[in-house]
């Protein structure tokens, strides 16, 4: 089965938006790719939760590996958002889609 071993470049590690950008990137490759750091067991990298509880930081070396046709081009595409800082590259779109009503809007006065 192929694999690449790649340190992880986000400041955050694999934590809330690094981890959503790559869950989401694994989803879409059409095959089961897994994720493991270090000699622990591989989880399914399409899972968020499973991904955040590798507990990858900034700097954690971790192995993905993935089977079927077109796996070594999908590992090596993985493998070039791992090596990203994907905390600080702005998403399209993404100014002010998060928080865009401002608190409290559409709430009514009791009283």
């Amino acid at each position: 089965m192929p694999e690449r071993t790649v340190v992880v470049a986000s400041s955050t590690g694999l934590h809330a938006r690094p981890a959503k950008i790559f869950v989401q990137a694994a989803a879409k490759q059409g095959m089961p790719v897994r994720i493991r750091v270090g000699d622990g067991r591989p989880v399914p990298a399409n899972s968020m939760l499973a991904v955040l509880a590798l507990g990858a930081t900034h700097g954690t070396e971790v192995t993905i590996e993935a089977e079927g046709p077109g796996a070594d081009e999908a590992l090596d595409s993985l493998a070039e958002l791992l090596a990203r800082d994907l905390d600080a590259e702005e998403t399209p779109g993404a100014a002010g889609a998060a928080g865009a009503t401002p608190r409290g809007a559409g709430e009514t006065s009791r009283g």
